[in-house]
């Protein structure tokens, strides 16, 4: 029997044109044996937007839903996963070569962990790339060490929530992604890590675009009230799990 990898992408208008990017990187993903991939292309809003935009692929499956931002668009496609894991792939950025084979290659030989993420090279709009100085070795991560650096870095995080890939189980355990206008990825990080040891992948697995129409880039992503109510909330969600649940999640073995 087939294993899968469900990659979810919410999708928003100005993100489109990069949508080719996306699949590119994902048909040039080698898988183990065993293992296939499925595509969860989410709209957030009910525009249509996405008619024949995707090529005629039977893994792709497209889903749309009212605006709510993604991860309200994560969180409905959840509804249509089949995957053992489940892997972010927001839909301006691009796979590197092998990035779900080591994801799967870390769970492997590593059966207690419940999420994997991976470094990262933004990707300019010039077409060059640039790194981060700061990522840690390759390896387990213990329970609470991302939320820990995040603490103690001005509200960043040690790994990059982009390039998440978790247990299927421990994304529903967790309830999906926040219901927050961003940071909803940080706050799965952080609520994963706070229940479950995750793994850290030194070989690049994603390229990052930086664009001007990115969410993450706009004035507003920063604007002070709500940005310290996001990682209020962040912050004591991971608090409470990790509190309530000292000896973590029991994780039952990918079969």
């Amino acid at each position: 029997m087939t294993q899968l990898v469900s990659v979810i992408t919410p999708v928003h208008t100005p993100s489109i044109p990069y949508l080719a990017d996306t699949y590119a990187s994902l048909v040039k993903q080698e898988m183990p044996g065993g293992w296939d991939w499925q595509w969860l292309v989410q709209e957030d809003g009910q525009t249509g937007a996405l008619v024949d935009v995707l090529p005629d692929d039977p893994r792709i499956s497209v889903g749309s839903g009212r605006a709510g931002g993604p991860g309200v668009a994560r969180t409905l496609a959840l509804s249509r996963v089949s995957g053992e894991l489940i892997k972010v792939l927001d839909a301006d950025d691009q796979l590197t070569p092998g990035a779900l084979a080591r994801d799967i290659a870390a769970f492997d030989a590593h059966p207690q962990i419940g999420w994997t993420t991976s470094r990262v090279l933004d990707l300019l709009p010039d077409g060059s790339t640039a790194g981060w100085d700061k990522d840690p070795a390759g390896g387990l991560i213990a329970r609470g060490a991302v939320l820990s650096f995040w603490q103690a870095n001005d509200y960043r995080a040690s790994v990059h929530p982009a390039t998440l890939c978790l247990r299927r189980d421990l994304v529903f355990a967790l309830g999906g992604w926040m219901a927050l206008p961003a940071s909803e990825d940080t706050g799965l990080l952080l609520a994963a890590n706070a229940v479950s040891e995750g793994y850290f992948t030194r070989e690049y697995g994603l390229l990052y675009r930086k664009w001007p129409g990115q969410v993450t880039g706009h004035a507003a992503h920063r604007e002070p009230a709500e940005y310290q109510a996001r990682m209020r909330i962040v912050e004591a969600r991971a608090n409470a799990l990790a509190s309530m649940l000292p000896h973590g999640l029991p994780l039952t073995p990918l079969a």
